[in-house]
This record gives C-alpha cells, structure tokens and sequence, in this order.
C-alpha cells in the first residue's frame, strides 16, 4: 500500500482513471465510477471527450509556438498520451511539470518518468499555488522568464465557488510572462437535467463538483488572456481532426478553451 492513500473514500484522479479504462484505482473508486457508467450510460463521454481536447491543445501549443515548458496542475493518473509525451513527440526538449494532490499519482508518476530528465511530477494541492510555484522541483525544469503553458484540465469543476477557483488562474497569469498559454476544461452546464444530477452526485461523494455555463467557465480565465478560436465550445469540438457530425447530450457537458496571455 502506497503510504497516505486512504482507500475508504473515492479519489478524483483514481476515478478519472477508472473511467478511462486504467487499472490504477481501488474499488471505492470503482463504486463511483460505477454511478456514472450504470446510473448514467453514455456519460463516460465526458472523460474521453476530454482527454482528447488536452491531447489536441498540447499539440497545437507545440507546434504553433515556442512554448517548451508545461505546468500540468491536477495531472491525474499516468494514462496514454500525457502532456509530456505528446509534447516531446514534437519538441523532444519540451519541459513538464506534473502536480497532482493523491500521492497514488506521485507514486505512479514517478515510476513513469524515472528515466526523463525533462519531467517532473510531486504532490500538492493547486488551491495552494504558490507552493507549486517555490517548489523546487518547478524552478530545477521551469524558467518563468520564459513563456509556460498552465495546464488545468479537467481540475476547476472540482474547486467550489467559495475556493475562488478564478484565483488560481490569476496566480499563474501574474506570474507568467506575455505569449503564456492556459489550457481549461471544465464541467458545462446548460442548466439541464444531467449536469444538475451529475453535479448532486458528485457534491454526495466527494463534497465538490460544480457544473458551469460558458460564461462561467470564460470568467475564469479573467482579463488579459485573449481567448483563442474557436472559444468556449463542447471539448469534442475544440479544433477536432475530423468533423464532428452529432453531439451527444453527454457531449455538451465538458467544454474546452484555450488562452494566450497578451
């Protein structure tokens, strides 16, 4: 047993992974996922949907820019395609920074990345940014002088309003300079039924998740990020390799964007 991982509650990262078919998970966290891929069939299309706008936006900020260092905060469990591997595929110098606040993720992620000096990845918790920021593992990969990509996929949903989710993302855009990315995705609400019950059965488990409209989810992102196309849009049809012909409902409720700072 990994030493500080409570196996009686159900983990974000640990469920996420469940949901996309890893293996990296314990059996409350089957349970939850369970809810979801039972109790609400078709909705795993959200952890796929966007899985797949974080690949897409890595690869865009790679190859439309000189952007080689990543902030990965709320990475998640080591699955296919991680930030670092699709940017190295690209720019084989392209430094990354994983954080993540389950030490199941430290321990995996550490094994993943043993023999890549250009990844880093530690436990911390986003809601307190500048201990990410004064870690030394981020100043050992991390030159703030230059240019980063704030990656927050899939995290925000899960801080509540009363964690002013809006204030990590201000931390990080005063702290990096012009020609900066920021990558979000989030939970979409259109007021609807399924984000409302998606939204109560997360608040019931893990006492957070909170479903946004697209305003919403624009004002975290604040003034001075210019908002790139094709803007706040479902995440399975933000810049998509092939056109997307039918959204499902479980489609609409994750959105992607990507910003660059000005």
């Amino acid at each position: 047993m990994i030493p500080g991982v409570d196996t009686t509650r159900p983990s974000i990262a640990r469920t996420y992974d469940y949901l996309l078919g890893g293996k990296d998970n314990f059996a409350v966290d089957r349970a939850l996922g369970d809810k979801f891929i039972h109790g609400l069939p078709g909705s795993q299309a959200i952890a796929f949907d966007n899985r797949g706008a974080l690949i897409r936006a890595v690869r865009e900020i790679v190859r439309t820019s000189k952007v080689r260092q990543f902030i990965d905060l709320g990475s998640g469990l080591p699955t296919a395609d991680n930030v670092h591997q699709v940017a190295q595929r690209h720019a084989p110098e392209t430094k990354v920074v994983y954080v993540d606040n389950d030490p199941v993720v430290l321990a995996h992620g550490r094994a993943l990345l043993a023999e890549n000096e250009n990844t880093a990845v530690f436990q911390a918790d986003l809601r307190d940014p500048k201990s990410i920021y004064d870690s030394p593992e981020t100043r050992a990969l991390i030159d703030f002088g230059k240019p980063v990509a704030i990656i927050l996929s899939a995290v925000l949903h899960h801080l509540n309003d009363d964690e002013d989710p809006a204030a990590v993302v201000r931390f990080w855009y005063d702290r990096v300079p012009a020609g900066s990315y920021f990558f979000i995705s989030h939970f979409r609400s259109e007021n609807d039924p399924r984000s409302a019950e998606m939204q109560q059965l997360l608040q019931g488990s893990l006492g957070r998740g909170r479903w946004r409209t697209d305003d919403e989810i624009l004002a975290l992102f604040g003034e001075g990020l210019t908002v790139l196309e094709p803007g706040i849009v479902p995440s399975v049809e933000w810049r998509p390799e092939r056109p997307v012909d039918d959204l499902s409902d479980w489609s609409r409720l994750i959105a992607a964007a990507l910003a660059v700072k000005d």
